[in-house]
């Protein structure tokens, strides 16, 4: 049975990771509407992963005999001067969601809760990745320089994510 404090924390996250996929969501529909259609398919894929790691918790909570409790999701953003200040957006959001779950780990470990801190590790290589990602295109945008004929280009690239 989790402690009510892991509880409450793991609850949280869940409603982070669903706000992250309807912020990446709603990034996606800027990129619609400004047509780059790729960087909205890689966006959208994004908010699907998201979505499947707010399950991941959820799921677990349940299995682990805890209660979910779903809040309110904030409204994001809607829109972002730039496709740089966008990834820059979305870069600093996964390093802000690296610390959450550090922040987690450091809960289970006080807790002494072994099998929260496991699922936990899975989540803080993830973000390993995430961030990585993230800095990736913000490091090409930079590159490439904020042009239209070089982000058209790059959105090609963006649009070929599975």
């Amino acid at each position: 049975m989790l402690k009510k404090s892991i509880v409450d924390a793991l609850n949280r996250q869940v409603n982070r990771e669903f706000y992250s996929a309807y912020l990446y969501l709603a990034m996606s529909a800027y990129c619609e509407s400004a047509n780059m259609k790729g960087f909205a398919k890689w966006l959208n894929v994004q908010a699907k992963e998201e979505q499947s790691h707010g399950n991941k918790i959820y799921d677990y909570i349940l299995a682990a005999g805890g209660t979910v409790h779903l809040a309110a999701i904030e409204a994001p953003q809607q829109s972002w001067p730039s496709m740089l200040a966008l990834f820059e957006e979305v870069y600093a959001h996964e390093q802000k969601v690296s610390g959450m779950i550090h922040d987690l780990i450091v809960t289970a470990r006080k807790e002494t809760d072994f099998a929260t801190e496991d699922l936990l590790m899975w989540f803080a290589k993830e973000q390993v990745e995430e961030e990585a990602n993230a800095l990736e295109i913000v490091e090409k945008i930079k590159a490439l320089g904020d042009i239209t004929g070089h982000l058209f280009w790059m959105d090609h690239q963006m649009g070929k994510r599975e």
